[in-house]
């Protein structure tokens, strides 16, 4: 026999409201409760906020697993960049998250620390729940991947490179190196260092080393293979790499250097400081992505401005529109700018 649960505290569970319920508290119809939450720019004001009062009151939560099996549609779009580390892709995803919440769409994101195998684990993750379209970061990924998402109806959106072949929104990685170094070499600087991250599975990377190298190659130059450098990230790599690049003698080492990121250019910077080395006088240094701290830092960073926020905007954009099934191609081209302070000089006199 069960037992009695008289002057027990437990309250006994009610069952869980159901559109019905705010269709009778708002007084409406369900198709206008569906519409609410679906559509909710098909409904007229007064009415989305009777049904979405309603709603709150009563602890109604939308199913999102059976309104995407009855709709093909859940609402969600998936991200999935390298690093959380990595500022810039943290105000690109920010600021994709705003535009995709103002359009009604929550954003699941994932990071797969440049490893091709775990970012396809993501995907797949993503896939199984019905996303309706992905944002990746660059154009190198397992072959699989874009032949799943299109067998799911998933459209895809390429940031930080540019691509003949897919929608995407990035800028020309080669280009904004090869203008910072025609900037050094205008200032008379010939022995020119490039410090950048992994170059495997990074087709960021590999593209501003190369536009290094042609832009010394034009002026008659060579960028020494001792003057490239792939470290692993952020600001103790910078400091390991100028260890790297000052082991020789005066007149061997490089008199500026292009680094891949801000966070290798802050670990160059204080490494130099406690060496006694002066920078720009004796070290002239350019970053990459103009970090928040950039500006601040003594001397403040010269480096090439990636505009993220824009990047994560027009990539909410463009996979709105690739959504609403408009399957143009779409290119939007992002132009980094290099951005002058106090950490670049002519070089010494010898």
């Amino acid at each position: 026999m069960p037992k009695n649960n008289k002057g027990s505290n437990i309250k006994p569970r009610t069952h869980l409201p159901v559109a019905q319920d705010v269709a009778r508290r708002a007084g409406v119809s369900i198709a206008t409760v569906s519409r609410t939450l679906n559509e909710p720019g098909k409904v007229r004001p007064a009415t989305r906020d009777a049904v979405m009062k309603a709603a709150e009151e009563l602890g109604f939560v939308l199913n999102s697993a059976a309104r995407a099996l009855s709709t093909r549609r859940s609402s969600t779009v998936g991200v999935i960049v390298p690093s959380y580390g990595n500022e810039v892709f943290v105000r690109a995803l920010s600021s994709f998250q705003r535009t995709m919440r103002a359009a009604n769409y929550q954003v699941l994101a994932a990071s797969s620390e440049y490893d091709l195998a775990t970012e396809m684990q993501e995907v797949s993750f993503l896939l199984q729940r019905r996303v309706d379209g992905l944002m990746l970061v660059g154009g190198i990924h397992d072959p699989n991947l874009y032949a799943r998402a299109e067998r799911s109806q998933v459209p895809i959106i390429q940031s930080f490179s540019l691509s003949e072949s897919q929608h995407c929104v990035g800028f020309d990685n080669q280009e904004a190196t090869f203008r910072a170094t025609n900037y050094l070499l205008d200032l008379g600087h010939k022995r020119i260092a490039v410090v950048t991250g992994t170059r495997e599975n990074n087709d960021r990377a590999g593209p501003r080393a190369k536009g290094v190298r042609l832009a010394m190659a034009k002026r008659g130059l060579t960028l020494h293979a001792a003057h490239d450098l792939i470290v692993s990230s952020g600001i103790v790599a910078g400091r390991d790499a100028f260890g790297q690049l000052m082991n020789s003698t005066k007149e061997q080492r490089p008199t500026a250097i292009i680094c891949g990121t801000d966070e290798i250019a802050l670990g160059i910077m204080s490494e130099a400081s406690e060496q006694g080395i002066d920078v720009p006088r004796s070290l002239s240094v350019i970053g990459f992505n103009d970090s928040s701290f950039s500006a601040v830092l003594s001397p403040p960073l010269t480096t090439i401005r990636v505009d993220a926020d824009e990047i994560g905007k027009a990539s909410a954009r463009a996979l709105l529109t690739l959504m609403a099934d408009k399957t143009m191609v779409q290119v939007t081209r992002i132009t980094p700018e290099l951005v002058l302070r106090g950490t670049v000089a002519p070089p010494e006199k010898p």
